[in-house]
């Protein structure tokens, strides 16, 4: 049975999150509303992904070269399109509740309460900004039941380090939209945990483990790493183009 708000509220706020701006991302396990209660009750602020990966148009897509008609390739990005049901309840719970503020990125936005500043940062241009924004508030990001391939934060600290981003387009009602510094493979960002545990606080509600770490260690840990190494927490699939064409690039 999904952790209660009864459990869910002392876990978190023995993380210590009552004056911090949180990034959420929770497994779709936890019960959602429960989840929503609890921060509502020991965070500043709060933001969550509310990403819409069907939006993006194919990885070989380029307006100049493409003929196809973009519609049958993709379906057009408005701000009221709900987030991607891979993510789970708690998203679209959040994008949906009547304090909430979502960013208006195609495929990479994002929404929250009590988090306005942050979500108004991010343009089509700087799908990082609310990531930057928030090491100026000195927040948190916490896994809730999730390993670090979900944590975007580190793509921001992949930027920071000087990594390859790349571009790729997206289909709004106003037609396609070039999006550059878009983030590449994730797959291989576990790698960082061992390099976080210093700094991260940790606890478990039911079996489902929850993780506070500070943002800006976080990216500082990325970036010493990506500097020892320039092909770390990059996947191993060599039938990967972003990773591969990090290591080729």
């Amino acid at each position: 049975m999904p952790a209660s708000f009864s459990d869910l509220k002392p876990a978190l706020s023995n993380l210590s999150l009552r004056k911090r701006l949180v990034l959420v991302h929770a497994s779709p396990v936890v019960d959602a509303d429960a989840l929503l209660a609890a921060l509502l009750e020991t965070t500043g602020g709060f933001f969550t992904p509310t990403f819409t990966p069907k939006y993006l148009l194919p990885i070989n897509f380029h307006p100049v070269h493409t003929k196809a008609d973009t519609k049958t390739l993709a379906e057009p990005f408005t701000p009221s399109m709900p987030a991607d049901e891979a993510f789970g309840k708690f998203p679209e719970l959040v994008r949906g509740h009547a304090k909430a503020k979502r960013s208006l990125l195609p495929v990479l936005s994002f929404a929250g309460i009590g988090a306005d500043d942050v979500i108004n940062s991010q343009t089509v241009h700087e799908p990082y900004a609310p990531i930057s924004a928030m090491t100026e508030e000195d927040g948190v990001i916490l896994l809730v039941g999730m390993d670090q391939r979900v944590n975007f934060s580190i793509h921001y600290g992949e930027k920071l380090a000087g990594r390859m981003q790349f571009i790729r387009w997206a289909l709004t009602g106003n037609g396609v939209v070039e999006c550059i510094n878009f983030p590449g493979d994730p797959e291989g960002f576990n790698a960082i945990t061992s390099d976080t545990k210093s700094f991260t606080r940790q606890t478990e509600v039911d079996g489902v483990k929850i993780q506070a770490i500070p943002v800006n260690d976080l990216l500082r840990a990325v970036i010493n790493k990506i500097h020892e190494d320039a092909y770390s927490l990059l996947c191993g699939r060599p039938d990967c183009e972003w990773c591969e064409a990090v290591r080729w690039g």
